[in-house]
């Protein structure tokens, strides 16, 4: 563990105690299982490593090594990303992430936190070395023209690619493929391929619990990345016979130890008078709430 880096992350970001331990966490795995650092690896048997490590731990339920970090709403989980990237790129060198979000009012949050590096809540605001050279942020709109094939050979910026899972979703029904995987004329292959190929892409899924078995997600478990780590504050997904949790919990703050912790406020129901959701688009819903 790279304590010393731990720290200046945990320090220059201001992180709360539950960020700074979700940041540990991480770190800790990492340390226990350097195995997942490589592509040449058996994940099972990385799987019963950390079973060791973390009680809450049960499976990873994907090809790839993937860690939950359960934190309840409002504790700051936009935060906590900026934090794992700085931490892994300070680290262990690791430039390249796929970011997801689950609708397109965070997928706009995400660009404006992640790239705007004057606004108040940009998410690298006290790391030194992303205040020289920011990272560069992809996009589902830019990418095309913004992917640097060659990011692996030169001292190339930390490369951030924000995608919209809703929008991957409506893009895959019938059995489509997404558009990230259609050729690229100004790659010369697809997106999709080129982020396959990278030696140290890590995948972190913002609000998993929304998306965890959409077809958009399977599309892209195809991108076998070197480690995926879902953040929500609701890990469990909903069946049929009820709740269904999460087996790849690794961290778990919920909202009644964050109120008693004063990061929530006591929640308070609010209505609104004659309103119809069937009135209004899954998008329209969640800039109402």
């Amino acid at each position: 563990m790279s304590t010393r880096v731990l720290h200046a992350v945990t320090g220059r970001l201001s992180l709360r105690p539950p960020q700074a331990e979700s940041l540990i966490k991480l770190a800790r795995a990492l340390d226990a299982a350097p195995e997942l650092l490589g592509h040449e690896r058996d994940v099972s048997a990385i799987l019963s490593t950390l079973k060791a490590e973390f009680s809450t731990l049960e499976d990873f339920e994907r090809d790839f090594p993937s860690l939950c970090f359960a934190l309840a709403t409002g504790v700051g989980k936009t935060r906590l990303m900026g934090a794992f990237i700085s931490y892994l790129h300070a680290a262990y060198g690791y430039k390249h992430f796929f970011v997801l979000a689950p609708n397109l009012t965070i997928y706009d949050k995400l660009i404006r936190d992640f790239s705007d590096t004057t606004g108040p809540k940009y998410v690298f605001k006290g790391i030194a070395d992303f205040a020289v050279e920011a990272p560069e942020v992809i996009t589902g709109e830019t990418y095309e023209q913004k992917g640097d094939l060659v990011s692996q050979a030169i001292d190339a910026p930390v490369q951030i690619n924000i995608f919209n899972i809703s929008k991957i979703n409506s893009e895959v029904r019938g059995g489509k493929a997404p558009k990230i995987k259609r050729l690229s004329e100004y790659l010369g292959q697809s997106y999709f391929e080129y982020l396959a190929g990278l030696p140290d892409l890590v995948l972190i899924m913002d609000e998993s619990h929304r998306y965890r078995a959409s077809a958009g997600i399977r599309a892209l478990n195809e991108l076998k990345p070197l480690l995926g780590l879902e953040l929500t504050a609701t890990p469990f997904t909903e069946g049929t016979k009820g709740p269904v949790p999460f087996k790849n919990v690794v961290m778990d703050y919920p909202l009644a130890r964050a109120m008693e912790d004063g990061f929530v406020k006591e929640p308070a129901a609010v209505t609104q008078r004659n309103f119809d959701a069937k009135a209004h688009s899954a998008e329209e819903l969640e800039k109402i709430k």
